[in-house]
């Protein structure tokens, strides 16, 4: 080869080599999807690379709180119904019940001397709150409990008193005689973020105490569980993905950190046991509900005045409201003499904030409007054909007052009262009356044989329609009250005299 030849195959290499980087590169090397020409990833990327958050996650260890957690959650055990000889309804027909139990059993139960009927047991967990013994645990955990055991973590046992309760937001108070116990310091339910992750506490299935542990996955759900027990419901569950079952509620959600975050409730399952999700009730609704309870006795309850369109309402309701999604709570009503009247919100408004916190749907406004009692002062912020409103108003009781509420009366009679459906009012004949949907323990279970189901038509005389009707006669009574009414499908008029006590 002579010296033509060497310098053209070197030519030809030198040239190949050049269109070959530049190919490369001006082909091959694209940059990527989520690349943009400075190196930096596009503004709708939906991630958390960027410039100021790019360290990877930590490992996280719940060892510390689980330790704070584990002595301040207690094992509640309690005995349901007692044995009971006799009623004051007829021998010679058939009981109210037979037809559901069976005739046999329950001629022997309104009939005879003797009873079949045994007292049942239940379980659950609550929170240690105070040194001193008081413990927050689930209404649904004591009701109808005749008797309420407490069994640390350290296996001492106490019987417990019941201090207080709220069916509105399934809350209950009990305590033991006790000092120097281990209890839970609350956080702030508020500052709780979507993925964050949270300990469950409690006592499952009757095992030991039980730590599991999973993340933040909503709040502010709305489940439709304690309208069940009362007319003004209270939810705005915190809804997380750790592993809870029956025996857990009354136990503790606990942050990172060791706090109380919220209370567990309930489970979201087909079949009884964990399925997914569990449920907890925000520490800020326990913190200022258990406050009431040792303060006054009763909840103060505040209320805005105002009727809203739910989260979950059909869309043939959304449609005939012409609701927008994404604005804020929609107004429907402004109730007279409410907080709400005079303060120049009205239907059609979308309610956006609660003293500056954002709310999107009803159960996160009934979540802030729940931290406070008659007479708080708070600014709510609106829309109105797109424009923002902002307004003070001061919060009322359900009376319309900014009057402390004390216990009433009937909450004595130690049962579950309903006001009679107006549907189910007129198929019965009557005008109204109040349902004793279920007796627990207080006055009506101590000097009266009445039974669950019995509709109240007056006191004293005078006839009532709602619950609040029958506060109110009872508060306007003397010490000796007659509650007279009927079972339903049965003849005859009942009347139960009753002693109020202090």
């Amino acid at each position: 080869m002579n010296i033509k030849q060497t310098f053209s195959v070197v030519l030809i290499s030198a040239v190949t080599t050049t269109v070959a980087m530049f190919g490369y590169d001006s082909f091959i090397r694209k940059q990527g999807p989520l690349q943009q020409g400075n190196g930096k990833l596009p503004a709708s990327y939906a991630g958390f690379f960027d410039s100021n958050n790019n360290v990877p996650g930590q490992p996280v260890d719940f060892q510390p709180a689980s330790q704070a957690a584990v002595p301040a959650v207690v094992h509640i055990t309690t005995t349901i119904g007692s044995s009971q000889t006799s009623n004051n309804l007829p021998k010679n027909r058939k009981s109210p019940f037979g037809e559901i139990f069976g005739e046999d059993l329950f001629n022997d139960f309104f009939n005879g001397p003797q009873t079949r009927n045994m007292p049942q047991r239940a379980s659950g967990s609550g929170v240690i709150i105070s040194e001193d013994g008081y413990i927050v645990t689930n209404n649904h955990v004591i009701e109808e409990a005749n008797e309420i055991t407490v069994t640390l973590n350290n296996k001492k046992q106490y019987k417990a008193k019941l201090m207080g309760t709220d069916p509105s937001s399934d809350l209950a108070l009990i305590k033991i005689e006790e000092k120097g116990l281990n209890f839970l310091l609350y956080g702030n339910s508020d500052n709780l973020k979507l993925g964050q992750w949270v300990l469950a506490v409690g006592y499952p299935l009757n095992l030991e105490t039980t730590v599991t542990a999973g993340i933040v996955s909503a709040k502010a759900r709305s489940l439709g569980l304690n309208a069940r027990k009362s007319n003004s419901p209270i939810e705005s569950f915190i809804q997380t993905d750790a592993a809870v079952n029956q025996g857990n509620s009354g136990g503790a959600l606990v942050g990172p950190n060791g706090e109380l975050v919220g209370i567990v409730s309930a489970i979201a399952s087909p079949t009884g046991a964990y399925a997914g999700y569990s449920y907890a009730i925000p520490v800020n609704i326990v913190k200022k509900i258990i406050n009431d309870l040792l303060q006054y006795g009763t909840v103060q309850r505040a209320y805005l005045g105002i009727s809203y369109l739910p989260e979950n309402a059909p869309e043939s309701e959304k449609t005939k409201q012409n609701y927008k999604e994404g604005l804020g709570v929609l107004v429907i009503d402004v109730t007279k003499d409410g907080a709400m009247s005079g303060s120049g919100l009205k239907a059609g408004d979308y309610i956006t904030k609660i003293n500056g916190i954002k709310v999107t749907s009803g159960s996160e406004m009934v979540e802030q409007v729940a931290g406070y009692k008659p007479g708080d002062k708070i600014t709510v912020q609106y829309l109105r054909d797109g424009k923002p409103y902002t307004t003070t108003v001061s919060l009322k009781n359900r009376s319309g007052s900014f009057d402390i509420v004390k216990t009433a009366v009937s909450d004595k009679l130690g049962a579950e009262l309903q006001t009679l459906d107006k549907k189910k009012a007129t198929e019965l004949g009557v005008n109204g009356g109040v349902v004793v949907s279920k007796i627990n323990t207080g006055l009506i279970d101590e000097q009266t044989r009445m039974r669950d189901g019995f509709v109240i038509l007056k006191i004293n005389g005078t006839e009532i329609k709602s619950v609040e009707e029958l506060n109110t006669a009872i508060a306007r009574s003397s010490k000796r009250i007659m509650l007279e009414g009927f079972y339903p499908g049965y003849d005859g008029i009942y009347q139960y005299p009753i002693e109020i006590t202090e």
